[in-house]
Parts: structure tokens; C-alpha cells; sequence
């Protein structure tokens, strides 16, 4: 909801900047304003001074309403820590332990992970949790919404229940924001923290963790797909390297392709899936402030690297499994990835190109 209104917000500032171009459409614009004008006051010689003067006023509220990114060597000290192209775990690294727990985070430090990402949801009674999904069903050994949990309830439960090593991991527990934390520090983790919502109950939250733990301004990133929840980090904490999160036709389609609607509301959710990735590619990043920007691996190429690059956001790839696509990221693209298994890796530091390409459409 908070991107279909991030992409009407856009779209509105969009038929703005059309309506006073100064070519095409914008002709016709002109020539409106000024048959109104003169129906209104009987003169034209004003209509020429609102269109430039309300362009400009918007750039000026853009500019001050928009946050400067955090400085550049803060966000590559999150980024590439030692200037090294970090190897992320997503959900800790899923596939390798059950999602979203202390166990996949030590699993990850074992595994020579540069950091982790995990996913910040709340219980019933307002308390950070690791959790992806907004109810218990798919992971654990309970049923039901995650808001209807406390957390002496959702404590009881598993999360490693529905887990293929389950048997590996015995007694696991959901753990608090701080619990996870702490535990990335001490094994000297980078933390991709993924809001999925509550803007403002995640951003309250995460900056009391920042007060407490102030190395987190250089171990830690914050990323959503909602550019509201970045808005309210950044004017919770203006120190806090933020990205925004990205998959095209995320509202209109599954990850599989499968549409979310049919008729109408599929062409509906379609439009504006594209003024979304518009707006997030123009405006939504400025005005965040953003210093990095995870973008689901098919859309990523080199030269969408170096746009990012040009603009100093770093592009982060998700999610990058086989170990011939990591050759192709680390080795050819340089770039960032999010995984869900540091079991297979990229072992050769000295892959040519055309090996890696054989091997990706093998």
C-alpha cells in the first residue's frame, strides 16, 4: 500500500513536470492557461509566470524536503568493509539454517559471510522480533498472524519446526531484534536489517537499538521495498545508511511470474507498477537519501551498475545462489550480492568470462 501511494505521489509530480514542459503536451498546456486566464481577467500577460514559478516552487520543496545521503566512506565502510565486495546471508542464510535465527547467524559467520540480512517484524505486545512472513505458519509450529502473538507466547514456538535440519538445530528459539544483534557483533557481522513495514514503529525501535549499540552506524544497513519506512528512518536518525529495495512488477506479479489480479486491477497494478520503478529511479532515491540499492539479480547488468555508481549508490544483487552466477557477480560485475547458502561458493578467484557465461546457461 505505502508503494502504490509512494507511485501516486510520483505520478502527480509527473503530470506536474508534463503539464509545464516547455514542448509538445506542454503547447497545449499553455495554450488552456491562457484561454482561462483570459475568460477570468480578461488578460493573458500573467499565465506565462505560474507555470515556470510552480515548477520552481516544487524543485525548491524537493530540495529541502529531500535527505542527504550519510557520507561516502561511512557507507562503503557498511558496504565493503577493508574495500572488500561483501557476501551477505539472506535470512541469515535460509538454506543453510532455519531463517531469521541466532543459529543461522553463527551458521553464516562459520561459513566467512561478511554479514547478514534479517527481517524485523513485532509481536502482539510491540516487541522487535526476527520474523519474515506476517504470520507463523510457514516456519514455525504454530498457526495463525503474528499480531496475535505476545511474546511469551511466540517464545514457545519453533522456528526451526518446518526446517530440513531441523534435527541439526534442537531448542531453537524466535529471537528479539537485540538478541540478533548482539550476536552479529560479536562475530563482526554486517546487518542488512529488511523492514517489510510499521514505519514508524520499526524506525522507533531501530534507533533505540542504534543509541545503545553505536557501532552499528558503521556495521549496519537499513533496506525496505516501502520508500515511507526509509523517510521515517532517515528523519528518526539522519546517521544511518539507508537503501531501498526493489523487484519490478512486485505489485502486479509474483516472483514466478503469476499474476496477482486479473482484467481491470491487472493492468491497473501493471501502471502502477511502472510509475513505481519510475519514481523510485528519478525521485524516491533522492529524496531518501539512500546510499545503497538492492535490485532483484535479473534486472542487473554493468551498465546498470555504473548508473547507480554515478549517482554513488552502491547496487546490491538478491538473491544469488548458484555458484556460477557468484563468479559472475564477484568476479565479472564486482558486485554485492545477497545469498541464501554460503555453502556454495565461487571457489576460483580467476574465472574468465567466458567460463562463467558457459556455466550460467548450461
Amino acid at each position: 500500500m505505502e508503494s502504490a501511494l509512494a507511485a501516486g505521489l510520483s505520478l502527480s509530480v509527473l503530470a506536474v513536470l508534463m503539464l509545464g514542459w516547455c514542448r509538445g503536451g506542454g503547447w497545449w498546456w499553455r495554450r488552456w492557461w491562457w484561454w482561462r486566464r483570459r475568460r477570468r481577467l480578461g488578460s493573458a500577460s500573467h499565465a506565462a509566470l505560474w507555470a515556470p514559478a510552480l515548477l520552481l516552487g516544487l524543485g525548491l520543496l524537493f530540495h529541502l524536503c529531500r535527505y542527504q545521503p550519510v557520507p561516502l566512506g561511512q557507507a562503503r565502510q557498511v558496504l565493503r568493509p577493508d574495500g572488500r565486495l561483501s557476501v551477505i546471508g539472506h535470512r541469515g542464510g535460509g538454506f543453510d539454517a532455519p531463517e531469521n535465527t541466532l543459529s543461522a547467524i553463527r551458521t553464516a559467520a562459520k561459513n566467512k559471510a561478511t554479514g547478514v540480512e534479517l527481517d524485523v517484524e513485532f509481536t502482539a505486545d510491540g516487541v522487535p522480533i526476527l520474523m519474515h512472513d506476517d504470520n507463523v505458519d510457514r516456519t514455525t509450529d504454530g498457526t495463525g498472524p503474528l499480531d496475535r502473538w505476545t511474546f511469551e507466547e511466540i517464545r514457545k514456538l519453533n522456528p526451526a519446526a518446518k526446517h530440513k535440519l531441523h534435527k541439526i538445530f534442537p531448542n531453537e528459539k524466535i529471537p528479539t531484534l537485540k538478541e540478533a544483534i548482539m550476536e552479529c557483533l560479536k562475530y563482526n557481522l554486517t546487518i542488512f536489517f529488511d523492514v517489510k513495514g510499521h514505519a514508524s514503529q520499526s524506525s522507533a525501535a531501530l534507533k533505540l537499538m542504534y543509541r545503545e549499540f553505536p557501532e552499528l552506524y558503521g556495521r549496519s544497513i537499513v533496506c525496505s521495498f516501502e520508500p515511507m519506512v526509509i523517510i521515517k528512518m532517515r528523519h528518526a536518525d539522519q546517521n544511518v545508511v539507508t537503501a531501498l529495495t526493489h523487484r519490478p512488477w512486485r505489485l502486479s506479479h509474483t516472483k514466478t511470474g503469476i499474476a496477482h489480479f486479473s482484467g481491470f486491477w491487472l493492468y491497473w497494478y501493471q501502471l502502477v507498477d511502472l510509475i513505481l520503478d519510475w519514481s523510485l529511479h528519478t525521485i524516491l532515491w533522492k529524496l531518501c537519501g539512500i546510499s545503497a540499492f538492492l535490485m532483484e539479480k535479473s534486472y542487473i547488468s554493468m551498465s546498470y551498475i555504473q548508473q547507480w555508481a554515478d549517482r554513488g549508490v552502491e547496487v546490491v544483487a538478491w538473491s544469488v545462489n548458484d555458484s556460477y552466477e557468484k563468479c559472475y557477480y564477484e568476479n565479472i560485475l564486482n558486485c554485492t550480492y545477497i545469498t541464501d547458502t554460503l555453502q556454495e561458493q565461487c571457489h576460483s578467484r580467476n574465472v574468465t568470462i567466458e567460463n562463467t557465461i558457459s556455466g550460467l546457461t548450461v
